[in-house]
């Protein structure tokens, strides 16, 4: 059964130590650097810190998620109060196996309680290579909205 998990000093050397293919390397910030980025964020911004997880099947951590609450003015991508999947991985040794799938099934189950507020969309987004990003995302909805230059990466939005 997949659950989320909060990281804590008895996990975080495992969830750090999740990697991805040689390939998606290129797709995704490490997961240091993700828990750093929630860290400065706790620390500095008004906002709710981002959500950050270990993504568990049974008792092993098979990767990691990092989700956040945006309002309406801070949105970047629309006008509405929104949740974002900001980092989203399974580790390489349990991919193609289901647990990308149900593991998304579980965040959207998560976001769907609002958990830091009320929200009308949850955006995504992910380099354009990345076709099984895209596949998977799609299954669940997501359409492509448009392109962020900046950071060279399509995003999507689903209705909630």
């Amino acid at each position: 059964m997949i659950e989320f998990r909060k990281i804590t000093w008895d996990n975080f050397d495992e969830c750090i130590n999740l990697q991805l293919t040689e390939e998606q390397r290129g797709f995704l910030a490490s997961n240091v650097y993700s828990l750093a980025q929630s860290y400065v964020a706790l620390l500095n911004d008004e906002l709710p810190p981002p959500m950050t997880f270990a993504i568990y099947d049974d008792d092993v951590m098979i990767g990691f998620i990092m989700m956040y609450h945006d309002t309406a003015e801070e949105n970047e991508y629309g006008d509405e109060e929104a949740y974002g999947i900001l980092r989203f991985m399974i580790d390489v040794k349990y991919q193609n196996k289901g647990y990308g799938t149900k593991a998304m099934e579980k965040a959207l189950e998560y976001i769907r309680t609002f958990p830091q507020g009320e929200a009308k969309a949850v955006y995504i987004s992910y380099a354009p290579e990345n076709e099984a990003a895209r596949r998977l995302y799609r299954k669940f909805g997501f359409i492509e909205i448009g392109f962020n230059e900046e950071a060279q990466e399509t995003v999507a939005r689903l209705e909630l």
